[in-house]
């Protein structure tokens, strides 16, 4: 709960009554209010309360049992004052409805005791009426200070409900970025792969995807878009658009696709927004990868003799300039080697200490889990992160694995 006060306010007020039935007619024909509880308690008694249609107050019409010291206070004043900001139209439509006044409507000021031209002035307009067992009630109009206290309670409602709508469409924007995410994985022959992102917040920047470049050939894209939150998450969305309907170029023409690629997103994107990526196409049959590293960190082949390759970068980060250009890299995968793509929120994952995790902890942490199938292996490098940080985790986590065999 940290330092913030545990929460407080009025949960109900007792209005004693004869008949329940008679009295919620009264209430909601006759004032206009809601019934906000009906239900029957463990006791057996029913638990009814209504309000105001502008306000938060409960009233609950409770029926106390004969000749209880409840029972007295039914026809009494119930000391319960309602504001409107117009008392002339409440008096005229409820006094038309049938509702008893007691004293028309009249002006009433109150001089609080201090220095007689500096003491604040409460009133305003007054009157009061009755429900159908004599309970009265007061009736009084807006004055400065119950402006004031109005546009509070105003500002406030007005502050929960934009709160309320913002973490409504984060939750839509959440379930629309989850399906960016590989909804199938294409057929690749010789090679068994598997992918996960977990978010740091309900949405993010991280990206990964996998490709159907045709027959026997997949696509390997992991990308860490600048920024966090809802625009990253924006920017994450428009460079996945911006790849899949360029992918047609991906096999034969790898440069000419990410220079494609780049273009759109910048002139997609504000000048300051950039993206470092990686782009894999992977021959099933050839067992070969050609590859773009755009300012992403280094793919990792782990062969089977346990020695490490880099695939580091051939090129800048994406967005950042419109005349951007490329090389391609190659590597040939052997059966019993293992592709490893990932985003900094693994290797700068930190500890209590302040010690990340590091390229050399998840090639370890690689060599370890080598013999489980991909998606097993995904689940076990990201254990292995999570226990390393049990704190809130700062950053994205994304991770694509694959074995060639």
């Amino acid at each position: 709960m940290g330092d913030s006060p545990p929460h407080l306010s009025i949960q109900a007020i007792n209005i004693f009554v004869r008949d329940q039935d008679r009295s919620l007619r009264f209430y909601t024909e006759q004032l206009g209010f809601n019934v906000t509880i009906d239900a029957t308690l463990n006791s057996g008694d029913r638990w009814l309360c209504v309000s105001p249609p502008d306000g938060s107050a409960l009233l609950a019409l409770r029926v106390p049992k004969p000749k209880s010291k409840e029972a007295a206070f039914i026809g009494r004043a119930t000391q319960v004052v309602f504001v409107t900001d117009n008392v002339l139209a409440k008096y005229h439509e409820w006094r038309a409805r049938g509702v008893r006044f007691s004293i028309t409507p009249r002006l009433r000021r109150i001089r609080f005791a201090k220095a007689a031209e500096e003491s604040p002035v409460w009133g305003g307009v007054f009157t009061r009426f009755s429900d159908v067992d004599g309970n009265s009630f007061s009736l009084v109009g807006f004055d400065e200070f119950t402006r004031t206290l109005e546009a509070e309670r105003q500002a406030q409602a007005a502050r929960l409900e934009a709160e309320r709508r913002a973490a409504q469409e984060l939750e839509i924007a959440k379930q629309v970025q989850a399906r960016l995410f590989p909804q199938s994985e294409p057929a690749a022959g010789t090679l068994e792969y598997a992918g996960v992102c977990i978010q740091a917040r309900q949405v993010g920047g991280d990206y990964y995807d996998f490709l159907d470049l045709g027959p026997q050939r997949l696509g390997f894209v992991i990308g860490d878009i600048a920024g966090k939150g809802m625009a990253a998450a924006l920017l994450m969305a428009n460079l996945q658009a911006n790849l899949r309907s360029q992918c047609a170029l991906a096999w034969r023409q790898p440069r000419q696709f990410m220079q494609s690629v780049n273009r759109l997103f910048f002139r997609n994107t504000a000048q300051s927004a950039y993206a470092t990526l990686f782009f894999g196409g992977y021959d099933a049959r050839l067992r070969r990868l050609r590859y773009v590293n755009c300012g992403h960190l280094s793919g990792l082949v782990l062969r089977r003799d346990h020695t490490v390759e880099r695939l580091a970068s051939t090129s800048t980060v994406l967005g950042l300039f419109e005349d951007w250009d490329c090389t391609v890299g190659e590597c040939r995968l052997r059966p019993g080697d293992g592709l490893a793509l990932y985003t900094d929120g693994i290797t700068e994952s930190f500890n209590e200490a302040g010690e990340e995790f590091g390229e050399t902890r998840l090639i370890e942490a690689l060599e370890r889990c080598r013999g489980m199938c991909p998606r097993a292996l995904v689940s076990a490098v990201v254990d292995e992160v999570t226990k390393f940080n049990p704190q809130e985790q700062h950053d994205d986590i994304t991770l694509i694995v694959a074995r060639c065999n």
